[in-house]
């Protein structure tokens, strides 16, 4: 008896820490869009779908400059978030023909190194309590 009131404590513990670590959320804030017009793209990333598809995907309008959104059930991890102003509503990022942007982008620990987004310079851990960014552009 002892046994199994012991083994239904441990797998009540363990369900309980599964569940909390899939609850943590994550909030980013763009807090210097240049503009209110159009939207900010925001992705979610692992290192596996870096600069690819987003684990997660969410758009925000832009009020007086910020966009914030939440990505919610994010498992502990190390994770990143690369945003950009979608300036003229066309759902992806517009560049010059010689391959310079034309809209702000930015990422998570706002590195902004010449080139593309780097997901060792953007990471950040989630682990077991809710996580909050800001970005500038």
């Amino acid at each position: 008896m002892k046994f199994l009131v012991t083994l239904l404590v441990t797998v009540a513990l363990f369900v309980s820490a599964l569940i909390t670590a899939q609850n943590n959320t994550i909030t980013v804030t763009v807090v210097n869009a240049t503009s209110d017009s159009g939207k900010i793209g925001f992705a979610l990333h692992n290192k596996t779908s870096f600069l690819k598809m987003g684990i997660q995907s969410k758009n925000a309008k832009i009020i007086n400059g910020k966009s914030t959104v939440t990505f919610k059930n994010v498992s502990s991890g190390e994770y990143a978030i690369v945003c950009f102003h979608d300036k003229n509503n066309n759902d992806k990022m517009d560049f010059a023909a010689n391959g310079m942007p034309l809209e702000d982008y930015g990422s998570s620990n706002n590195d902004m190194t010449l080139g593309p987004p780097n997901f060792e310079k953007a990471k950040f851990v989630v682990a077991d309590k809710n996580v909050s960014l800001d970005i500038k552009f």
